[in-house]
């Protein structure tokens, strides 16, 4: 099983935490508010631990559980603390009305977060299809995207022990286009199937 860090304490960051160790995964939680974090961890229970914000990370993966716009100056902030590891953002960076991207660059947060990360970390896009209840009782297909095949291995394996189907869908330029299904996603929700009880998915004919 995997080691995991969560930068965050939203819902999302819980939502991961309780499924991780449900997984087998052993948890840090990490949060600009310390007792935030520390009452995480507690309630994620089962060992998970606190780590200090802006000190090297306990796990091999760290999964950074921010808003969009949190999620780069992180990473920066954190620096050399990341080398060496997975980090996957989760993020989407919706533009206002929900409809379109924050950014007009063909680019991605996790494409931005790939430039503000030591060299040797690899950054993973993950998760950010999925709607928080969807991935908290579901067990949805899970689209990755990284340039670094050990640290999509390594993150693929996580997203089994959670239950889930991972599918790779290429290189890290890949992660714009992952974006752009996390609008799909809301548009889905918001016209062709009316609510949020879903996840985008994979349907094979069978052989």
């Amino acid at each position: 099983m995997s080691s995991i860090t969560i930068i965050g304490t939203g819902n999302m960051a819980r939502t991961l935490g309780a499924r991780a160790i449900a997984g087998g995964n052993t948890v840090e939680v990490m949060g600009r508010d310390q007792s935030k974090a520390a009452d995480l961890a507690k309630a994620l229970g089962d060992g998970a631990t606190t780590g200090e914000w802006g000190a090297a990370p306990a796990g091999d993966i760290v999964i950074v559980a921010l808003l969009y716009d949190g999620v780069v100056p992180a990473v920066a902030h954190y620096g050399d603390a990341l080398a060496g590891k997975v980090i996957v953002d989760i993020s989407n960076p919706f533009n206002s009305t929900f409809d379109g991207l924050a950014h007009r660059e063909e680019t991605s947060i996790a494409q931005e977060v790939a430039k503000a990360a030591p060299a040797d970390a690899s950054v993973v896009k993950a998760f950010n299809t999925v709607f928080r209840h969807v991935l908290e009782r579901g067990r949805p297909d899970v689209f990755l995207a990284g340039d670094n095949a050990q640290a999509k291995s390594r993150v693929e394996a996580f997203i089994k022990s959670l239950g889930m189907r991972p599918l790779d869908v290429g290189g890290l330029k890949m992660a714009h286009w992952l974006e752009g299904a996390g609008v799909v996603t809301v548009g889905l929700a918001n016209h062709g199937v009316g609510n949020l009880d879903f996840a985008l998915g994979i349907t094979e004919l069978p052989a």
